[in-house]
């Protein structure tokens, strides 16, 4: 980039990242987006068959319409909408160059970044927001033999599975519609989860697939279980109440049991990140953090609770800082 200071960088191209960019771009604002990954990278590790709880109009991002034959768009639909909000807005996008460190105050902020290929660069800018989502994490089971070959936080189609005794961890939507598909493509398959029952918020057409497939014992339970070991050839579970195990016989585990968002960036910057929600500081009405100048959007905004803001309001945050940014620049012009 160049040594002129731009108005606005945004740190991440999720949905969120896009939805803000486009906003501030709309309000006249210069703007640049870097990630450390493709436009969407978060999608993109969705499974293959992924189907959004949402209508695409519910998705719908920065006045490009999401016009698809069914309600609800699958992730290859996702993906190409995305792509064409950025076309469409003529967004400034730099993939693959990650955000290493942000330094400056409000109003002129140096922000470091180190592409795939080449070298460093700084680029000057006069506020930054910050949507890197939620998912730079696995949640870890944090149990002995966690780091075996056999054990994954990653889902993305079952036939690697066929003909194997796959343990999946988790009741919410990734753990349940994996278990679905791995019995469908000749799994042996048996999910593990600490609650009595999957979690409400699984899809409304899943449920009665997965409740008829754990009473016909085609797919095994554990209620009230967790993974206490994992071994080479099996896994030990510990239920909750009684603390008495029981090992199974294993070649895989799969624990999907959710992802968090990594607060390091905004920490390094002065950002107050609660310990125990994860939530940063941040004002609602504007989405400015205790730093002046630094806006978080989309996920990221929720800390640790995934279900409190999804793309469907996490798009509106970009409107609420462009407003914000405009009523800061009028007060305070270039070269302050």
């Amino acid at each position: 980039m160049s040594d002129q200071q731009i108005d606005v960088v945004v740190v991440g191209a999720g949905p969120c990242g896009i939805a803000a960019g486009a906003a501030a771009q709309q309000a006249g604002l210069t703007t640049v987006l870097f990630d450390r990954g493709c436009v969407t990278q978060s999608i993109l590790g969705y499974p293959y068959y992924m189907t959004f709880f949402s209508t695409a109009e519910k998705l719908e991002i920065a006045g490009v319409p999401f016009t698809i034959p069914d309600s609800k768009p699958n992730r290859r639909e996702a993906l190409s909408y995305y792509r064409r909000v950025v076309r469409a807005h003529g967004l400034d996008v730099h993939q693959y160059e990650e955000v290493t460190t942000i330094e400056g105050i409000g109003g002129d902020f140096a922000v470091h970044t180190r592409p795939t290929s080449g070298a460093a660069r700084v680029t000057r800018c006069r506020a930054v927001i910050i949507a890197t989502g939620g998912f730079h994490e696995p949640n870890l089971l944090g149990v002995a033999g966690e780091d075996l070959p056999k054990v994954s936080h990653y889902y993305r189609d079952p036939y690697p599975f066929y003909d194997q005794d796959v343990v999946v961890v988790g009741g919410r939507n990734s753990a349940v519609e994996a278990a679905l598909e791995l019995f469908r493509n000749g799994a042996r398959v048996t999910l593990v989860h600490f609650l009595d029952t999957i979690d409400e918020g699984v899809k409304s057409w899943v449920v009665p697939d997965i409740t008829n497939r754990l009473q016909k014992g085609e797919i095994q339970v554990y209620w009230r279980h967790r993974v206490a070991e994992v071994l080479s050839k099996s896994v030990v579970l510990r239920e909750e109440e009684s603390d008495r195990t029981t090992e199974l016989k294993n070649d895989w585990v799969l624990a999907l049991i959710g992802w968090r968002a990594n607060p390091k960036l905004l920490e390094s910057i002065g950002v107050l990140v609660d310990k125990e929600s994860g939530i940063p500081s941040h004002d609602p009405a504007t989405m400015e953090t205790n730093v002046p100048g630094v806006f978080v959007a989309g996920v990221l905004a929720a800390g640790t609770d995934a279900n409190k803001i999804f793309i469907e309001n996490g798009k509106e945050h970009g409107g609420l800082i462009a407003g914000a940014l405009l009523d800061q620049f009028a007060e305070q012009p270039v070269g302050r």
